[in-house]
């Protein structure tokens, strides 16, 4: 996070040293990725041909000017004939030309960047909307969301200062080599001499710096990990005494990334003052031969001066192709790694119409399931949800009442088996549709950040007032909306970081009212409110789920004492159904789960 940071405070276009030579990113197919960013391009087609006239506007501009100087030092020294006020006129009118062609380049691609970046990160964006969920339960959150932010970022970056350095860098290398040649050649090949050893410098150097910025990087990581795991656990660190071993090996680790710093600070400090050495090594070479073929009449003085600004030229833009080069690899894979994403098959939303009756029966037949195909979670699951009626879901973590409500709302489609809605096949029912009849509370709350009305017409955008307050009186959350401070308005920040986790599941719970369902899902739904809380609930879940399909997933058995049906599930089977007093005269699985809680039994 540290080198994070201190990047985002450079000069755009800028980069410290050791990044330059970071590790750099291969793609796994560059070609096809490369035709694909083309297509980007080819619709942006107006400002890729401006910025290619633009950028061979400036080259030609930047190679013409040192001959004019080359002129006016061969006026002054009496070789030329000429008019030295026309020419330093001239030349100063193409150097004014040259730098508005660097600016309007910069604008340009800067333009040209967001424009793609802009459709690049829309495409994505609207694909992961469209995306199954089991996509993003089987990948991590914080790689998707890399995808969306640093590779979209290192595209943006690549084409607003790469792709312009690059057929800058080429068209001025390849101008500055044919005029170096048209003046004189025996010099222009001494001057390329000097070429080798840059490249020979500058790899030997980038490997050492590559070396150590990846070793100093992990232990970044490492420390970063020790300081923020201490921080959260901090009380425990000093409950048992750990602070002179928590010390210890925090200054370990930071021992170790000091070296490494300094290893990589040192090596690719030295990046500059080599490239100067040699430099300075190339005007040697021309002032001494270029003197030498003075004398000799080959060449005049005004070409020395002209060469010495043109080895500056040729050299600068063979180191910054080295660099564009390692960056446009890192952008072609985040590319690739966009697309993947964007190639990733669309959740299938087709299907008829779901069938409203005034009722809904729920009927799971033989349903088996897995996630894994090697691990089934449901084993020829058979269940009977009545119009109207309240069945409830227990059994220990792991024993699939989850899983059966991830079936129900089509977030996961079953192995085999039916699951019927008023006898009509939910796989033929379209997803957008069923889920528009289903509402659900889960026991991790998800709030927006957005007002707290907001939130609440997030269920159906249509409610109206008195719809929303009907919701938030049934599920006592109306005392709690009067005393935030803007009441309704009040805007909740970090997904509702601002309310505790109780108020949260309130108004999670209200939302689920304002959509009226036909089919009401609750998985655990009070396990983050108080007691009293939780009764105030129970007496408004009783009044709302009356005539109303109900399934709730409980681990407190006080919720659902007054359920019609409860069923007990183990490993991913129905082993007891019943209501509350026939199951515990059984006594059975649900007995043991309730002796548990209330009576104090061992586990």
């Amino acid at each position: 996070m540290a080198e994070q940071k201190l990047a985002e405070r450079n000069i755009p276009g800028m980069m410290n040293r050791s990044q330059r030579f970071a590790e750099v990113e291969h793609a796994e197919n560059a070609g096809a990725t490369l035709k694909r960013i083309g297509v980007y391009f080819v619709k942006e087609k107006i400002m890729v041909c401006g910025m290619l006239a633009v950028v061979i506007f400036g080259t030609l501009c930047g190679v013409y000017a040192p001959s004019l100087q080359s002129n006016a030092i061969d006026i002054i020294a009496k070789t030329r004939e000429g008019n030295l006020t026309t020419t330093l006129i001239l030349m100063t009118v193409v150097y004014l030309f040259y730098s508005g062609g660097q600016l309007l380049q910069g604008l340009i691609s800067a333009r040209l960047s967001q424009s793609i970046v802009k459709r690049m990160r829309e495409e994505l964006f609207d694909k992961l909307m469209d995306l199954p969920i089991r996509y993003l339960d089987t990948h991590s959150h914080g790689d998707v969301m890399s995808r969306m932010t640093n590779d979209i970022e290192n595209i943006s970056t690549t084409v607003s200062q790469s792709l312009p350095s690059l057929f800058s860098g080429v068209l001025t290398v390849a101008g500055t080599v044919a005029i170096m040649l048209w003046y004189c050649w025996q010099l222009a090949l001494l001057s390329f001499a000097t070429v080798l050893l840059t490249v020979f410098a500058t790899k030997t150097l980038s490997n050492k710096v590559r070396k150590f910025s990846r070793k100093r990087q992990m232990l970044l990581g490492q420390l970063n990990g020790a300081v923020e795991e201490m921080i959260a656990g901090y009380r425990t660190v000093v409950a048992y005494n750990h602070q002179e071993i928590t010390t210890e090996e925090f200054c370990k680790t930071s021992d170790s990334l000091t070296k490494a710093g300094i290893r990589t600070d040192a090596f690719s400090g030295v990046m500059g003052p080599v490239m100067n050495c040699i430099g300075n090594i190339g005007f040697v070479i021309i002032a001494a031969f270029g003197g030498y073929f003075s004398v000799n009449g080959l060449i005049s003085v005004g070409v020395i001066s002209a060469f010495i600004v043109y080895a500056k030229q040729f050299s600068r833009p063979i180191n910054e192709i080295a660099q564009v080069y390692g960056q446009l690899q890192t952008a072609v894979a985040g590319a690739e790694r966009v697309f993947m994403v964007i190639d990733e098959r669309n959740e299938d939303k087709t299907g008829e119409a779901f069938q409203e009756t005034g009722n809904a029966t729920v009927m799971f037949q033989n349903v088996q399931f897995s996630y894994e195909p090697s691990r089934p979670v449901l084993h020829d699951f058979t269940l009977t949800v009545p119009s109207g009626k309240k069945v409830a879901l227990v059994g220990a973590t792991g024993s699939g009442k989850t899983t059966v409500v991830n079936l129900l709302m089509r977030f996961y489609d079953i192995d085999s088996g039916e699951i019927f809605v008023n006898r009509q096949n939910i796989k033929d029912i379209s997803r957008d549709d069923l889920r528009k009849n289903v509402a659900i509370v889960l026991q991790d709350t998800v709030l927006f950040s957005d007002t707290v009305l907001n939130n609440l017409k997030y269920a159906n955008a249509d409610a109206g007032m008195d719809e929303i307050e009907e919701a938030v009186r049934m599920s006592r959350c109306k005392e709690m909306i009067e005393m935030l401070p803007q009441g309704y308005d009040t805007f909740l920040t970090g997904s509702g970081d601002n309310i505790s986790q109780g108020q949260r599941q309130l108004l999670a719970i209200a939302r689920a009212f304002v959509a009226d369902p036909e089919i009401l899902i609750l998985d655990e739904a009070t396990s983050n409110v108080d007691t009293r809380t939780e009764k105030a609930i129970q007496d408004a879940m009783h009044m709302v789920m009356q005539n109303r399909t109900s399934i709730v997933i409980a681990h407190r058995l006080s919720t659902i004492r007054d359920a019609d049906i409860i069923v007990v599930m183990d490993h991913g089977r129905i082993v007891e159904s019943g209501d509350h007093d026939t199951l515990l005269s059984q006594k059975g699985k649900y007995y043991d789960l309730y002796m548990t809680q209330y009576a104090g039994n061992a586990t």
